[in-house]
């Protein structure tokens, strides 16, 4: 049954799930803050590319100063703006939904009780996006990267869960609309799946941005793997030390991460992130693509949560922390983004 679907947020993925969306039938807005963005949406509407077959869709596309006379009526709100966004995003798409409505935070990092503080946590549900990478270089169109094929049902890309952990009809019918996209279904381990996740975004979107290498050229260099491995181990420690039931990520349990600091797991680490001769992606991840924007990152909201989580915990995150004040250089200008970058980083952190 066709849906009203609100986007806050047009940009990479907002466009990517709006595109799909709107060509499954639903009645789909896109709200943005990047006018060429929508003025070309509402031109000639949204151009995919991907692994899959390329299409065109033209969702409904409004510029955030005129976002305020929507109607109130929209069955499902997407917040997919950057995480530093996601409270007056989430203010803006509460006062647009229905009475039944709820708000989805389609987002990296951990937003979920920053929207639930917004819109109440009976009207929140968590989205998950695993295993997939999708970019905005110009406006009007979006592409996806790495594997996955649109509407498969191989790996898992989109996980749906309530923030109590039940599995309610509303996360269903959210989990089968999300499909026609690619693999997806409902959790009952939304905060283990959201921790993976920002496990996977920590050892992998600041090594990219502070170095301007693709994800081949890091992980065919000794350092680039040392320093993944190093954020991957530390994410996972602290994951685990705050109870999380922390998923698979970076296709190795969570625990085998957090035991990185043995000689034998290190080895064994760096040798399945070493490519084989049949890689060939050499992904731009998006604090990368923001980086090569000159746009804020989210790097304190995602190394920057991960050592202020360890620090109560008293579980040290040396390099997640050297990995803050590196990002932090390279967005105030002081610094490029270089392939030394992540020696210096490494030397910061005292490894």
């Amino acid at each position: 049954m066709a849906k009203k679907l609100l986007f806050i947020g047009a940009g990479a993925i907002g466009s990517y799930l709006g595109a799909f969306l709107t060509r499954a039938g639903h009645d789909v807005t896109l709200v943005d803050p990047w006018a060429e963005q929508v003025d070309t949406i509402r031109r000639q509407g949204i151009a995919v590319t991907g692994p899959h077959e390329p299409f065109e869709a033209r969702p409904n596309a409004v510029h955030l100063n005129d976002a305020q006379r929507l109607p109130r009526d929209f069955d499902i709100a997407f917040v997919a703006m950057k995480v530093f966004d996601t409270a007056w995003a989430a203010q803006l798409a509460v006062r647009h939904v229905a009475p039944h409505g709820f708000v989805v935070s389609a987002q990296n990092c951990w937003p979920d009780p920053t929207i639930a503080q917004m819109v109440g946590r009976e009207r929140a549900v968590a989205l998950v996006m695993s295993r997939i990478g999708v970019a905005t270089w110009k406006p009007g169109t979006v592409e996806r990267g790495m594997e996955g094929g649109g509407g498969g049902t191989g790996h898992i890309v989109f996980r749906v869960g309530e923030h109590d952990g039940r599995v309610t009809p509303r996360a269903k019918e959210l989990a089968e609309m999300l499909s026609v996209v690619d693999g997806s279904t409902v959790t009952e381990n939304i905060w283990g799946e959201r921790w993976a996740k920002l496990c996977q975004n920590a050892m992998g979107n600041p090594v990219q941005a502070m170095s301007g290498l693709g994800s081949l050229d890091i992980m065919s260099s000794e350092v680039g793997r040392a320093i993944t491995i190093h954020l991957g181990s530390e994410s996972a420690r602290v994951g685990l030390g705050l109870g999380h039931k922390v998923e698979k990520f970076g296709n190795a349990p969570a625990a085998r991460w957090a035991d990185a600091g043995r000689r034998e797991t290190w080895q064994e680490l760096d040798r399945m992130l070493t490519p084989t001769g049949t890689a060939k992606r050499n992904w731009r991840a998006s604090m990368a693509q923001d980086v090569a924007k000159g746009r804020p990152t989210e790097i304190d909201y995602m190394n920057g949560f991960v050592a202020a989580q360890g620090r109560e915990r008293g579980i040290p995150t040396p390099v997640s922390a050297a990995t803050v004040e590196t990002l932090h250089e390279i967005e105030s200008g002081a610094r490029k983004p270089d392939a030394q970058n992540l020696a210096l980083t490494l030397k910061r952190a005292g490894v």
